[in-house]
């Protein structure tokens, strides 16, 4: 099984049972459409950014086939000017490369620094997808079941209206 063998076993522990589908590397969620076009999730993309003074980090999650403006992000969310984070920023916060961000990267991030922001419209599906943090790979998951995730992480999170 390819991806992080750190997710798999945090899943388990808290009995969450995935699917998981291999795929050549997808740096990007428009790539990875072509092979999620027959899994029935909430297909997600997660963007990772700092504020301006770099001190604080966020990751926003939404459906992947909408995109969003930084500027109309910075409203949305009234964190001020946003920033895509560094790759070492990456690596640090959510122990993963660029093309594999992922929420499953919370297992890296024990000072529960990173605050997630997810798209409203999420919490009506019934399953949802994501790399195990590394992007050869998709998982899917019950809803509840990334929820019970979210919460076991201690990260603060919130749901916001990403777009309309």
């Amino acid at each position: 099984m390819q991806g992080d063998p750190g997710v798999y076993a945090a899943l388990r522990e808290m009995n969450i049972p995935f699917e998981y589908y291999e795929h050549p590397p997808v740096p990007t969620a428009v790539e990875a459409a072509i092979y999620w076009k027959d899994i029935r999730a909430t297909h997600c993309k997660n963007l990772f950014f700092r504020n301006h003074k770099g001190n604080k980090h966020y990751l926003v999650i939404f459906e992947y086939s909408h995109s969003i403006q930084i500027r109309d992000l910075e409203q949305r969310l009234k964190q001020g000017k946003l920033t895509f984070a560094s790759d070492e920023r990456l690596m640090k916060f959510l122990g993963v490369k660029p093309g594999s961000v992922s929420p499953l990267g919370l297992i890296y991030d024990t000072a529960k620094h990173v605050h997630l922001f997810l798209d409203a419209n999420l919490e009506k599906s019934e399953k949802i997808s994501f790399h195990p943090n590394l992007n050869t790979a998709t998982i899917v998951i019950d809803y509840r079941g990334f929820h019970r995730y979210l919460i076991s992480r201690g990260n603060t999170f919130e749901y916001v209206k990403l777009y309309d």
